[in-house]
């Protein structure tokens, strides 16, 4: 007996939208039933995909129109929250990208509709489904405890990408918008609940609110002794000298993402670069008696380097799987959940200039 197809109605034709788009086309098991966007964005996508998708500038009223089973929701995050409510109320189930909502209270209202009208939802945490990164967290595990957790992207952002980031620091600041990434891949490495977060921001262009800030860094201490930091910086007028660091160490040693390729200047706001481990380089910490090294530092080349379009594949992958298997995702969610309470933490200590205990 064939399984139906999925029918997706895609809201939000920027990047995201476009890549999981994208998937749905050409992914067996799924098929478009609509593109949702405001602006011209949708029309560019159609004519990318080969045309004959139906378009719409509003959501409600595709809704409405193309009863689609799932909705994927790529659009600024203050709509998240409206937008995949509105969803489960008409019986679909949800493919949302991060963060889930533009506040915890909100985050916590979509996972209740979700359980509420028993539908899926999968967050766009893209690297859970990227298997260097699996293996990065993996090996960080065997670095004994407490671990020192070291990770930023800062990104020279300009012309189109600038454009998108200004948007963005409309609703959200960049440690909240990227850091729900790595403090889950943080939470995943330690195991640990998150006690305490501390952060600082500077504000360093007027192209934005007066209440937001381009350049953010936090840190985290866990109930296990580890510690944690994260920076994102957006904007022209962001270096690149140290961008994509990603590194962990504990007693045992130290496990790190050697992005050969990525790393290099003018790669900061490209897209493919942001995920790309290329190598990832394990130290030992294991001294002789005359306290010299042991073992020689190893590298494990990544053969599975799935781009930017590959990993939105595998996503929707996983999400075609939820539905059929009837997964469940409660602790998918509340990690989703979880991230976004401490990026928001950090929020707040950035405004406040304390320590916020979680």
């Amino acid at each position: 007996m064939s399984v139906k197809n999925i029918s997706v109605l895609v809201v939000g034709c920027g990047n995201m939208g476009a890549s999981h788009a994208t998937a749905y086309h050409n992914l067996d098991g799924f098929e478009i039933c609509g593109l949702v966007s405001t602006g011209n964005s949708k029309v560019v996508l159609n004519e990318k995909l080969g045309g004959g998708y139906a378009l719409f500038s509003d959501y409600d009223e595709a809704l409405q129109v193309t009863k689609p089973d799932a909705v994927c929701i790529s659009t600024y995050p203050d709509t998240h929250e409206d937008f995949a409510i509105k969803a489960f109320k008409n019986g679909c189930h949800v493919f949302i990208e991060k963060p889930l909502a533009d506040t915890v209270e909100g985050a916590v209202r979509v996972a209740d509709a979700a359980k509420k009208a028993g539908k899926k939802l999968v967050v766009g945490y893209i690297l859970r489904y990227h298997p260097s990164w699996e293996k990065f967290i993996e090996v960080a595990q065997q670095m004994g405890k407490p671990l020192v957790m070291r990770m930023n992207l800062n990104q020279q952002s300009h012309g189109p990408k600038w454009t998108v980031h200004r948007n963005l620091m409309k609703s959200l600041s960049p440690i909240v918008d990227c850091a729900v990434h790595y403090i889950d891949v943080m939470c995943q490495m330690t195991r640990s609940k998150p006690v305490q977060v501390s952060a600082i921001g500077a504000r360093l262009t007027d192209d934005i609110p007066d209440w937001n800030y381009n350049y953010g860094q936090l840190q985290i201490r866990f109930e296990d002794g580890s510690i944690g930091w994260y920076e994102a910086g957006w904007g022209p007028m962001v270096s690149e000298t140290a961008f994509f660091i990603k590194d962990v160490f504990g007693p045992k040693g130290a496990v790190s993402i050697v992005a050969k390729e990525s790393s290099k200047v003018g790669m900061s706001d490209n897209i493919d670069s942001h995920t790309k481990t290329e190598s990832i380089k394990i130290h030992h910490a294991d001294l002789n008696k005359d306290d010299e090294f042991t073992k020689t530092d190893e590298f494990i080349d990544m053969h599975d380097e799935p781009d930017h379009q590959e990993l939105c594949n595998r996503e929707q992958r996983f999400f075609l799987k939820a539905i059929h298997d009837d997964l469940d995702l409660t602790h998918p969610t509340e990690d989703a959940i979880n991230s976004l309470r401490i990026a928001f933490a950090c929020d707040e200590s950035v405004r406040t200039g304390q320590v916020v205990v979680l």
